[in-house]
Parts: C-alpha cells; sequence; structure tokens
C-alpha cells in the first residue's frame, strides 16, 4: 500500500492512501487505526508534502561495502550513526537549495525505513514489526565542511538536506531491494541492500537501545557507491525498485531563490 500525506487547496494537510492516480484520504493514524473519509482527490490536483511527520532524522554512514572502500575506510564494527534535523526535510519536488557557503554539495542515494510504533530496547527480530514502510531519500551532504573534526551532521543539517518521498510503500521488504540514483536521467548509483554490513532491522534494534523511537521517525539506512557532487540546474533522483515512482528533486542555488 502507497501512503501519502498531501495537502489540497485551501484545507489542512491529511494523509491519504493512493490508489493510481487517485488519493483517498483517511482520518485516524496510517500506522494502526484508520477510516477512509469517503474523499478522494485527484493527485494532480494536490500538493505531495513529506510523507511522514518524523520527530528525528537518523542516518547511517559506511553500510555498503563498495561505498566504504570508496571512502578508504574499514569494514565497521557496528553502525556508525549521525542525525539530521527534521528541518532538513523536503518533499519530493521541492529544490534541493545549495547554500552560499557550499563547495561541493553530494547526492546519497538511500532507502529510509518508517518506523510504526513506540519503539524501545527490541531485537533485531522484533524490530522487523515496528518498520511500517520505506521511502527513499537522499542524505544530501557538503562534503567539504565534513573535512572539519568531528563535522559529520554539520555539513549534512542544511536546510533541504534530506528529500523524503515521495511516499510511504509497505509491501517491500527493506532488507531485499535496491537502491538506485539517478544524475540527470543517468543512472550513477545501484546496489541492493542485502549487501549492506547492517540490515534495516538491526539498525533500529542497535539504535532503539539508545533512543526510543516514535511513529513516522525515519532511519536512513546508508547509501551506495559512487556519490557524486551536483550542481545548480540539476536534477536528482531515488528510486527503490518496487516502488514505481522515484523521488525527484531540483538542485538550485540559494542566489536564484
Amino acid at each position: 500500500m502507497k501512503w501519502v500525506r498531501f495537502q489540497a487547496k485551501q484545507r489542512q494537510p491529511a494523509y491519504g492512501i493512493l490508489d493510481g492516480s487517485t488519493i483517498r484520504q483517511i482520518s485516524g493514524s496510517m500506522y494502526s487505526s484508520y477510516q477512509e473519509t469517503g474523499e478522494c482527490f485527484p493527485r494532480e490536483e494536490v500538493k505531495l508534502l513529506v510523507p511522514c511527520e518524523p520527530t528525528k532524522l537518523f542516518c547511517i554512514g559506511s553500510n555498503y561495502v563498495d561505498h566504504i572502500k570508496e571512502l578508504g575506510l574499514e569494514i565497521p564494527e557496528r553502525p556508525a550513526t549521525f542525525m539530521k534535523p527534521v528541518t532538513c526535510a523536503i518533499p519530493s519536488g521541492e529544490n534541493i537549495i545549495i547554500p552560499p557557503s557550499a563547495q561541493r554539495v553530494d547526492y546519497e542515494g538511500e532507502l529510509g525505513i518508517v518506523i510504526r510504533d513506540v519503539t524501545c530496547r527490541v531485537t533485531p527480530e522484533q524490530a522487523k514489526e515496528h518498520i511500517f514502510g520505506v521511502v527513499a531519500c537522499n542524505d544530501v551532504t557538503e562534503r567539504s565542511l565534513m573535512k572539519w573534526p568531528l563535522q559529520l551532521t554539520y555539513g549534512k543539517s542544511f536546510d533541504t538536506f534530506a528529500p523524503i518521498g515521495p511516499f510511504i510503500e509497505t509491501e517491500i521488504d527493506p532488507d531485499n531491494t535496491v537502491v538506485r540514483t539517478y544524475l540527470n536521467g543517468k543512472k550513477v548509483q545501484e546496489d541492493e541492500t542485502a549487501k549492506t554490513v547492517f540490515k534495516p532491522s538491526v539498525l533500529l534494534s542497535y539504535l532503539s537501545q539508545v533512543i526510543t523511537f516514535y511513529p513516522g521517525d525515519v532511519i536512513l539506512t546508508g547509501t551506495p557507491f559512487n556519490v557524486l557532487p551536483m550542481k545548480d540546474g540539476d536534477l536528482v533522483e531515488v528510486e527503490i525498485e518496487g516502488m514505481g515512482e522515484r523521488l525527484s528533486n531540483p538542485v538550485c542555488e540559494a542566489a536564484k531563490q
């Protein structure tokens, strides 16, 4: 099932089920108990928003073996973790803004998992039941700032640096799918989530030993090999195999906003 968060003209944001080109609005919670309201909207007549409302965005570095080699690092014994503020989050279609201070801004196409319910201190086996669905994400990174000591989060936390969308898909196994990234229509990244060092359920279990997760929180599970910079006028797209649609965001310099 495909879940969206959307806004029709002169209405408050709402959640709904994407059924082809139609959105069926719901009331209640998509994570637990909901009812269809009977209202339907043509997709082209509404604005799609970030498909969930996270309290936090957790990210994983160095999780695909070829990307680890690309960075010249060793295979980690435990996940490398960092956070992005929720102010980074933008929906599919909105501009990724290159800030004035930027020297190199990279795409990092990733699979994100959306948390279903309150999750704390779960095992990897239990964690699977706490994953609501998957979503395409882009862990946009200002690479030059990360060369400073201990500045990983700083270089990844600019506004617009976490595109998420266009919808949440609940029928895909996050441990066994494929992530692809396209830059101006050319495929630049592709890898299988089965080849990650730490599977999504393991990541949720690991983080939940320290952090309590809430419905709608997102964990970005790492990027494949071949991270490259973007420039003004580019279009970057992230595809999760089986979703049928890409997360798509133009790139724009701040001065041109």
